[in-house]
């Protein structure tokens, strides 16, 4: 059953490589090509959800690279690639004629088969390479339509923010390995011995965190907007931002061990959920306020992980995957239509294109964790393992649902108020609008809609003991009937306020408004205490290289260059000198030792006379 396995991550891998590279030659073929791929893949999910498949291989000494299926990561699996299939249905109606389809749906696979080896990896190596793939192909894809420089650098912030938070990954494998866990398998980390626990676990965390969009990371997915409608709604909902929340879910075990990391992860969670529903509450941009919505949305998954709740992180996790992947492609639509996500220029956009409209608003009111659809049976599965968490914690998740009801409720109420005189005066703020919907849009619509819809059964007393089961968590709490009215009851207020109020101004301090609607400051904020100071100390270090360090080199040139010409000095003048002088001196004597030689015998006489003479006076002398 391995073979099942291995066909369910190298098909989209091999498939999203070949089609990246045919470029646009292959433009009219490529949709069908993804979506031929995705369907497969979908169908190699189910039945590795079915068989459970394992497989490893050798990686490093000591250590593998294992994939396994076990009852939560079939859960994911199948979510995985039941939304890459819609998502590149729909976008199969989206691009242009002379755009690269070839590179879109290729990455596009790249990035649901990086999802694929992240959600099924047993080991922290394998986890590591596919988390690199998938920030990889998503810098990729929000930057797609790069000759736009704000969509570039969008992708960059994207990018760097999550890279930033990555590197916890790296501290918590080298940890794991400093404390004792050589094969780095996810679920021996939690013997890992102390102090290197705890580094572990924080980095595992931190690098969950950025992933998922939590504070205070949540900043980049507002800069992730700038990519196209279908990456945004397959990232955004059961793919990147959902990956940190799954690590999570897959590491209780190790939050539990350290007993701090749980109730930071619940209240990182709630924090999120409730800060960044009242950003979305702000926002007159579709995608924004959506954007917005899914870093809220996942800190419900993130106050699950933190307060041990994995049957309930899991159905939030698959209901909102399901609800925003559809609301993002219908925004999508719309944005292609009338060429704006503005909220004041959509009014009526769900009465002039009445399906988009219809699988909208389903949507919405899901979002909105409205009775008795399935965002509000999963919320209440959170709730209930929050309140085991603290009365506070249970407050902080329901303040955060009825915040997601007004948000919900105020998109709702622009689309679908009656349209205007001359609404052509509004559009094509972002693009030119094709004023229609494309056909491919239907399906994938109406069949997101249907599953966000109905997949509350999940948190009935039946199907959710059936998902305890699935994934280990027996003994976790079922909310009481009261928490069901109580959650049911504030979520119909706050969208009855939100109705009524969506027509006029709302009280709101000026400073307060500004921050929500960029975003609480969080990115002025990154700048400010990490950016800046980064930067700051890269340029101090650049002009210490300069001018110190370079400096040093070129004064040491100098001075070489200065001692090699005194050495020529003394070389030409001393020396030499001195070697000219010697020579000088030899010939002289040469000069005065062939003066004797004449030639004539009788003066070789004499000088033999004066020679003799003068040893017979040295001897004469000495003694």
């Amino acid at each position: 059953m391995s073979a099942v396995l291995w066909l369910l991550i190298a098909l989209p891998l091999g498939a999203g490589a070949v089609l990246a590279l045919t470029g646009p030659r292959r433009n009219r073929l490529v949709p069908a090509l993804g979506a031929a791929v995705a369907a497969v893949v979908l169908g190699a999910a189910i039945a590795a959800a079915v068989t459970r498949p394992a497989a490893s291989a050798p990686l490093f000494a000591g250590m593998e690279a294992g994939l396994a299926v076990d009852g939560l990561s079939a859960v994911m699996v199948v979510t995985v690639a039941a939304v890459t299939l819609a998502v590149l249905v729909f976008a199969a109606g989206e691009f242009a004629a002379d755009e690269n389809r070839g590179r879109f749906f290729g990455l596009m696979l790249l990035f649901a088969g990086a999802m694929l080896v992240t959600v099924t990896a047993t080991t922290l190596p394998l986890l590591l390479m596919a988390w690199e793939v998938m920030g990889a192909a998503s810098w990729a894809l929000i930057g797609y339509r790069w000759r736009r420089p704000e969509r570039a650098e969008a992708a960059d912030v994207a990018f760097l923010t999550t890279r930033a938070a990555d590197l916890g990954l790296y501290l918590a494998a080298g940890a794991a390995v400093a404390g004792g866990v050589g094969s780095l398998r996810l679920d021996a980390l939690p013997n890992a011995a102390s102090p290197w626990l705890h580094v572990a676990t924080a980095g595992i965390v931190v690098a969950a965190l950025g992933k998922s969009a939590q504070m205070p990371f949540s900043f980049w997915l507002s800069r992730a907007m700038q990519g196209p409608s279908p990456v945004s709604a397959l990232l955004h909902s059961a793919t990147m931002v959902a990956a940190g929340a799954y690590l999570l879910l897959r590491l209780v075990p190790l939050l539990d061990a350290t007993r701090w990391a749980g109730p930071a992860v619940a209240w990182a969670g709630a924090v999120t959920a409730l800060a960044l529903g009242l950003v979305a509450v702000a926002q007159t941009d579709l995608k924004q306020l959506l954007a917005a919505s899914t870093s809220a949305q996942i800190g419900f998954m993130v106050l699950a992980a933190g307060s041990g709740g994995v049957a309930g992180g899991t159905t939030q996790l698959v209901a909102h995957a399901a609800t925003k992947s559809g609301l993002f492609l219908a925004a999508g639509a719309w944005l292609t239509a009338l060429g704006t996500r503005q909220l004041p220029a959509l009014r009526g956009a769900a009465r002039r294109y009445r399906p988009v409209g219809a699988a909208f608003t389903v949507g919405a009111l899901t979002l909105a964790g409205l009775p008795p659809l399935s965002l509000w049976a999963a919320k209440d599965e959170v709730l209930a393992a929050a309140r085991t968490g603290g009365t506070a914690l249970y407050a902080a998740g329901l303040a955060a649902a009825a915040v997601a009801a007004v948000y919900s409720v105020k998109a709702v109420r622009y689309v679908t108020r009656p349209l205007p005189e001359t609404p052509q005066a509004s559009y094509d703020t972002e693009q030119r609008g094709t004023r229609r919907v494309a056909r491919t849009a239907s399906v994938p619509l109406f069949a997101l809609t249907l599953a966000a819809a109905v997949l509350g059964v999940l948190a009935l007393p039946g199907p959710a003991s059936w998902l305890k089961r699935l994934v280990g968590a027996r003994g976790e709490p079922s909310p009481a009937p009261w928490e069901l009215g109580l959650s049911a009851g504030v979520a119909f207020a706050a969208a009855g306020l939100a109705w009524r109020c969506a027509s006029g101004p709302v009280p709101v301090p000026r400073t307060a408004a500004g921050a929500a609607r960029g975003w609480l400051y969080l990115e002025q904020a990154a700048r400010t205490v990490v950016a800046r100071p980064v930067l700051g100390l890269a340029r101090t270090l650049a002009a210490f290289d300069d001018r110190v360090v370079d400096g040093a080199v070129r004064r040491t040139a100098r001075g070489g260059l200065a001692t090699a010409r005194l050495a020529r000095r003394l070389d030409d003048g001393v020396v030499d000198g001195a070697v000219r002088a010697v020579a000088a001196s030899l010939r002289r004597l040469g000069r005065w030792a062939r003066r004797p030689q004449t030639g004539l015998l009788h003066q070789y006489y004499a000088q033999a006379a004066v020679g003799f003479l003068v040893l017979v006076l040295i001897v004469l002398l000495v003694r």
